[in-house]
């Protein structure tokens, strides 16, 4: 089977590339695909387009199929190893089997929220970085939103200031199809997301991001947002003031149903024109 590599041989590319040749051999459509793996076929397109991580089931369905044992487990394996900032490192097992997701963002749409398109585009700025380079770390950060959509998912607590809805990034098309994203995320019953207005003016916040994974132990490892990509926090004391400014800043958001209001508004006014 001839597939497009990337320099490490990593990447949504490499699955979606095999997933969409082995079905144009079989004769299916997507949805005909769907169909006999067990899922929508608009997942498939989603797969074959690199902007879903396909999940370890639909890769082991794939296999069975196609009668390739173990090459799509393969790589599907390899995805959930992909590249990772060496000072996040240490925080993604944390962030994948929490029980609890407090983030609060004063600057970006967090990366577990982020539309492929959105991330790209901000993953584009990093210096020094390779197309591939790009297309490896865009994988690993699509790969991390599985956790919101595994069989038990966190609960996620989202705090984002305003200039975050305004910020552009990349496109106008980019920025609105992430607010709608964003407004679509905010109905998940796992999820909430509060917005703190321009009205509120300065807050404890703006001093940087982070993000709270709190385990089923009611333990808590914390992750500070900086230009040196970031540190992972596991001192006890500090990991508390990480969370009362979390609770300070609860204090200034919109309620939940208002903020979503905040987003559709300034998708619609900000990144469509519309007035």
């Amino acid at each position: 089977m001839a597939v497009r590599r990337n320099r490490d041989g990593q990447g949504l590319s490499l699955f979606a590339d095999m997933l969409r040749e082995a079905r144009h051999k079989a004769g299916l459509s997507s949805d005909d695909l769907g169909d006999k793996l067990g899922y929508a076929g608009a997942t498939i397109r989603s797969v074959e387009s690199g902007h879903r991580v396909p999940k370890p089931d639909l890769a082991k369905r794939a296999d069975e199929f196609f009668g390739y044992p173990g090459f799509f487990e393969m790589v599907e394996a390899r995805l959930r190893d992909l590249p990772f900032p060496a000072s996040y490192r240490p925080f993604v097992p944390y962030e994948r089997t929490a029980r609890v997701l407090r983030i609060f963002e004063h600057v970006l749409i967090p990366g577990l929220l982020q539309t492929p398109e959105y991330a790209r585009a901000v993953l584009s700025k990093k210096p020094h970085t390779t197309e591939d380079e790009i297309e490896n770390l865009l994988a690993a950060r699509l790969a991390r939103q599985e956790t919101l959509t595994r069989e038990e998912p966190p609960l996620l607590y989202a705090l984002l200031d305003e200039a975050v809805l305004n910020r552009p990034i990349g496109s106008a098309d980019v920025m609105h199809g992430q607010l709608m994203h964003l407004a679509d995320l905010a109905t998940w019953r796992n999820i909430s997301i509060q917005v703190i207005p321009y009205d509120a003016g300065g807050h404890i916040g703006l001093l940087g991001a982070f993000v709270i994974a709190e385990a089923d132990d009611m333990s808590s490892v914390a992750f500070l947002e900086n230009a040196a990509d970031g540190q992972t926090v596991e001192d006890t004391d500090r990991v508390a003031q990480i969370v009362a400014c979390f609770d300070a800043l609860r204090g200034d958001t919109l309620t939940v149903a208002a903020s979503r209001d905040l987003i559709l508004k300034v998708a619609e006014e900000r990144w469509t024109g519309k007035n």
